[in-house]
């Protein structure tokens, strides 16, 4: 069976949105989720057996900085402890038959900000880990 090379989704097709507002600044989205197991293991047999116990999501948001979004949402909810509601939604479209990826990931919380970062003669970058406790596949192609 051969690919269609057109077919293959490319990441410049991509928008992502922060609590409704799209960031034009992103140069990469990841959200994993990762199933926890527990091993079981019973006489009279050989096999490691696996149960599942539930999943964790984490990823990572890198944008360009052109302003100061993330300080903006950040700053203060780690002096006060009082974390903001951050949602983040994704759209990955195939040019070639307009039909689209989509996800939403809630309850976000970023584990790690900068407040400061930058070089001479090297575009500024924000690499943004985090965790989510929600997730919903929106639309699918």
């Amino acid at each position: 069976m051969k690919i269609n090379q057109n077919r293959i989704l490319k990441g410049n097709n991509g928008n992502v949105w922060l609590n409704g507002r799209l960031l034009a600044q992103v140069k990469s989205i990841e959200a994993k989720i990762t199933g926890n197991f527990e091993e079981v293991n019973t006489v009279g047999s050989n096999a490691t057996y696996n149960a599942y116990t539930g999943w964790s999501g984490e990823g990572t948001l890198v944008m360009q900085k052109i302003d100061s979004t993330a300080l903006n949402l950040l700053a203060d909810a780690y002096k006060t402890g009082d974390m903001p509601d951050i949602k983040i939604t994704s759209k990955l479209k195939d040019q070639s038959t307009g039909k689209s990826e989509r996800a939403a990931i809630s309850d976000v919380v970023f584990t790690e900000f900068n407040l400061m970062k930058f070089e001479a003669k090297a575009l500024v970058e924000e690499e943004l880990p985090l965790k989510f406790s929600d997730y919903d596949v929106l639309e699918t192609i």
